[in-house]
């Protein structure tokens, strides 16, 4: 019975809804099945994603990571990048400064040291125009002449000629000044005639001979003050043979006096040539003139002096017997 009852009850269901649908249709409700199904209006709930919408998303995520790593690594590789490029662009800029300058401060010292040449080159031809040698005349050799007879150097005549008493003369001044001994009146010689350099004596008292073997000088002294001063030249302290015998070339040091004398051209005894005017001191060692007096010693033990000197100390300041010879 009650299945009876409810079959019944469908079918007057149906039976109802039939109507219904009927009179949607012809009210335009209802949808026909070539219509399209209405959009969600405002007041529609959110649509659930499908699955296949859910799998789509899930896979999607994954990829825009990726994608952004990728963006990433690319752009700190192109940073990476334009810094190395920046930095050799300041290596080499600042590579190019170094030899810049390197190459400017090697011009400048190139220019200093052409500068330092050239002033070198213009000083020594100053010194060389204001220095006065052998066969130089004029009036700075007569007051070069003047100025050495003045401090007592010996030369006779004050000419303007610079010939060999005047060369003996300046080299005598070069001794005294303890210089190089090369007959020159270079800016050292200069300063010694500006200063007036003179050897000392020895003796204090009476009128002798003093004999400077080391300065190699012949001085005049009287009452301790030098009078004149001659270049000399003695022994030069190397052996020879003379007469079949041995002797050694020095000359001796200490106190004498003239106890023989020659006024002429004396042959020497051991036969090594002659002596002008020669004044004995001991044995035969003597004072005498000779046309070689270097400025270095150059005798077998004898003191040489000019052929004018000998002859000055002969004629004009007197050197008789008995005169006090001392050597140091």
């Amino acid at each position: 019975m009650r299945t009876v009852l409810s079959l019944w009850r469908r079918r007057m269901a149906a039976l109802v809804g039939v109507p219904v649908g009927i009179a949607l249709v012809l009210a335009g409700c209802a949808p026909s099945s070539g219509d399209p199904e209405p959009a969600a209006g405002p007041s529609d709930s959110v649509t659930s994603a499908s699955p296949s919408d859910d799998a789509s998303a899930t896979s999607g995520a994954p990829q825009g990571r990726a994608d952004q790593d990728a963006e990433r690594e690319a752009a700190e590789k192109r940073a990476a990048e334009e810094k190395a490029e920046r930095e050799a662009a300041e290596k080499k800029a600042a590579k190019k400064a170094a030899k810049k300058a390197e190459q400017k401060a090697a011009e400048e010292a190139a220019a200093r040291e052409a500068a330092e040449q050239e002033a070198a080159e213009k000083k020594a031809a100053e010194e060389r125009d204001a220095m006065l040698a052998y066969g130089d005349s004029g009036e700075r050799v007569l007051a070069l002449q003047e100025r050495l007879q003045e401090l007592g150097y010996f030369l006779q005549d004050a000419d303007g000629q610079f010939g060999p008493a005047t060369q003996q003369a300046v080299w005598a001044l070069q001794k005294a000044a303890g210089q190089y001994r090369d007959g020159v009146v270079g800016p050292k010689t200069q300063a010694a005639l500006d200063e007036g350099v003179r050897p000392r004596a020895h003796s204090s008292s009476g009128r002798a001979v003093e004999i400077d073997l080391d300065r190699q000088l012949l001085m005049t002294v009287e009452d301790g003050r030098v009078t004149r001063i001659i270049n000399a030249s003695s022994g030069n302290g190397e052996t020879y043979e003379a007469k079949g015998r041995s002797y050694h070339a020095s000359t001796p040091r200490g106190s004498y006096a003239v106890y023989m004398e020659r006024d002429k051209l004396h042959e020497s005894t051991l036969e090594l040539g002659a002596m002008w005017r020669p004044k004995y001191f001991s044995g035969g060692f003597a004072v005498h003139g000779s046309g070689s007096i270097p400025p270095y010693p150059a005798s077998h033990g004898c003191v040489r002096v000019s052929n004018a000197a000998m002859n000055w100390l002969w004629d004009t300041w007197g050197m008789p017997k008995g005169t006090p010879v001392i050597l140091y």
